[in-house]
């Protein structure tokens, strides 16, 4: 494991020790690699993934080129954010990751809220 990477976990493991999801209010994980993003929203307190959406998925890669621009986070975001509502869950709690809050987490975010998501 690279040192960028190491540093990466350590800030997601500063973070997690604060953000937990409940079943009113689960967690929406992002993870970013070179070549796609990935999103869950995930019921801790039961260890449950309620909804997944990732730019490997193939309603997002018949629209887009590639899976690992500011674009994709913006379609990954919205199919997110539909099927978390389909499922009933409207309020979440953001976990960015150990990313830093810009470029494809936040547009990730940005499209989930405009969608419907409250965070």
């Amino acid at each position: 494991m690279d040192k960028r990477e190491a540093l990466r976990q350590r800030r997601h493991r500063r973070v997690r020790k604060k953000v937990f999801g409940t079943s009113e209010r689960p967690r929406l994980n992002v993870f970013r690699s070179l070549c796609n993003i990935h999103a869950q929203v995930i019921d801790d307190a039961n260890a449950v993934t309620l909804v997944a959406a990732s730019s490997i998925d193939q309603e997002v890669r018949d629209k887009l080129k590639t899976g690992g621009n500011v674009e994709s986070a913006k379609v990954v975001g919205e199919l997110l954010a539909r099927r978390a509502l389909e499922k009933g869950v409207k309020k979440v709690v953001f976990d960015r990751g150990g990313y830093q809050y810009h470029g494809r987490v936040q547009s990730l975010a940005e499209a989930a809220r405009e969608a419907g998501l409250e965070f």
